[in-house]
């Protein structure tokens, strides 16, 4: 059985920094992402990253300030977020999928979600 669960969310003042985790479990996947959906607004692409590490995609609301890793050893996914503002609150989803990069939410499997909150 598939499973994808993260961690690392929390509250923090805004200019702070949080890693998020999201171990996968029941199988290995080429492609990892996260997104978030903050209240009332749709589920939004943040970050993804390929199996090698080489190729990674950000939205241009987080580049400079966050950054996806993976260990491929422990099938973990990781996303740094620095420099943290009030509109990054939002639930962070993690998400994976056996196919090639995309920032589209065409992932075949999904995390539970882990709340980030920045205040001002």
């Amino acid at each position: 059985q598939v499973q994808l669960v993260e961690s690392g969310g929390g509250l923090v003042q805004a200019g702070g920094s949080l890693r998020l985790s999201c171990a996968a479990s029941g199988r290995t996947f080429s492609t990892m992402g996260w997104f978030r959906q903050a209240p009332g607004k749709e589920r939004e692409f943040v970050a993804v990253i390929n199996w090698s590490g080489g190729s990674t995609s950000y939205a241009d609301s987080v580049k400079g300030r966050f950054t996806v890793s993976r260990d491929n050893a422990k099938n973990t996914v990781y996303l740094q977020m620095n420099s943290l503002r009030p509109e990054d609150t939002a639930v962070y989803y993690c998400a994976a999928r056996r196919g090639g990069i995309t920032t589209t939410p065409a992932y075949e499997y999904w995390g539970q979600g882990t709340q980030v909150t920045v205040s001002s």
